[in-house]
């Protein structure tokens, strides 16, 4: 066995890995690492530590629909990025089991989209406002942060100006909406929804689509699932870098909590301010500042996430070092 892959509860995927690393075996996680972020960090150095490859599944980093709009931005097709707009409503809600206990709509679902953002900006993110409410199950209300919330509304902030606007929502009648759109200085280019085919019925009172878009994930993104599959077997037997990193998983989420602290506290809140409450002993034991005023000795906080992690196996093989007795220049 070289390799293993990872699609259990989301609740055990860093012990998982963790032990994948410690018998150097590469690893393919689906999303997210872990359920924390010390955990996150944690688990992605075990892997660099191991020297071993960790890719994160954020499958629609590997749409055809995503990726010939990020094409479109890393070749100015439609000139420099102004506007990045990404919508994801999905069928159905799913059960109060499902919601309670699941991180909360920001981390849950929003989740992909804030990594969509930042995988079209191709760069990393500044700050974000968000705000929550629900609308479909009401029994939902009950339930703590944004585990309360059905819908979701961000705006992001990157550099150079850009603003990436998402909104979210558990329930649309008629099925899967989930698309993305990028306005620049010299023209726009935007994706549809995905259908079962391409037939049309035309009649004296409707033109349209003959079916409905695709109502379940697997079908709508089963294209994604098996090019991500093709490309970490690809890096595996070819030894090259991974296409989607635990850096990448690690974002996503520090993107997913400052939205949800957004929420709670009805302010921008920069990503900054979250990695900066992450203390790690070592790399592979961390925890957070949350509820203490007082800071362990020899805290340094770390304002780029990148400085928590380790160089992986690839930056390795680059000569790439970190001591962890230097000061992060980003400090």
């Amino acid at each position: 066995v070289d390799a293993v892959w990872i699609c259990s509860p989301s609740q055990f995927h860093a012990e998982q890995i963790k032990a994948c690393a410690a018998y150097g075996k590469h690893v393919f996680c689906e999303k997210p690492i872990a359920t924390d972020l010390p955990e996150t960090v944690e688990a992605i150095n075990a892997c660099n530590e191991a020297g071993v490859k960790l890719m994160i599944g954020l499958q629609r980093r590997f749409d055809p629909n995503f990726q010939r709009v990020r094409q479109a931005v890393e070749t100015r097709e439609v000139g420099d990025p102004i506007m990045i707009k990404l919508c994801s409503r999905d069928p159905a809600p799913p059960p109060f089991e499902y919601v309670r206990g699941g991180g909360g709509i920001f981390a849950d679902m929003a989740v992909h989209d804030l990594d969509m953002s930042r995988f079209l900006a191709g760069d990393d993110p500044i700050d974000i406002l968000a705000t929550g409410s629900c609308h479909i199950d009401k029994s939902i209300e009950q339930l703590e942060g944004s585990e309360a919330f059905d819908t979701a509304t961000c705006i992001v902030r990157y550099p150079n100006g850009v603003q990436a606007v998402i909104d979210v929502c558990r329930q649309s009648s008629y099925g899967y909406d989930q698309r993305a759109e990028v306005l620049g200085t010299s023209g726009m280019i935007t994706t549809d929804n995905v259908y079962p085919n391409t037939a049309r019925v035309f009649k004296p009172h409707f033109t349209g689509n003959a079916d409905m878009p695709y109502d379940f994930f697997l079908s709508r993104y089963q294209e994604a699932y098996v090019t991500e599959t093709i490309e970490f077997c690809q890096s595996l037997v070819h030894d090259t870098p991974v296409p989607c990193t635990g850096i990448d998983g690690l974002v996503a989420l520090i993107m997913a909590a400052a939205a949800d602290k957004s929420a709670a506290e009805n302010r921008w809140v920069t990503f900054r301010e979250i990695v900066q409450d992450i203390y790690c002993v070592d790399p592979t034991h961390c925890d957070t500042l949350a509820g203490s005023d007082v800071f362990p000795e020899g805290f340094k906080p770390v304002a780029d996430p990148k400085d928590l992690l380790l160089p992986n196996v690839d930056e390795q093989k680059e000569g790439a070092t970190m001591d962890w007795n230097v000061p992060s220049p980003f400090q």
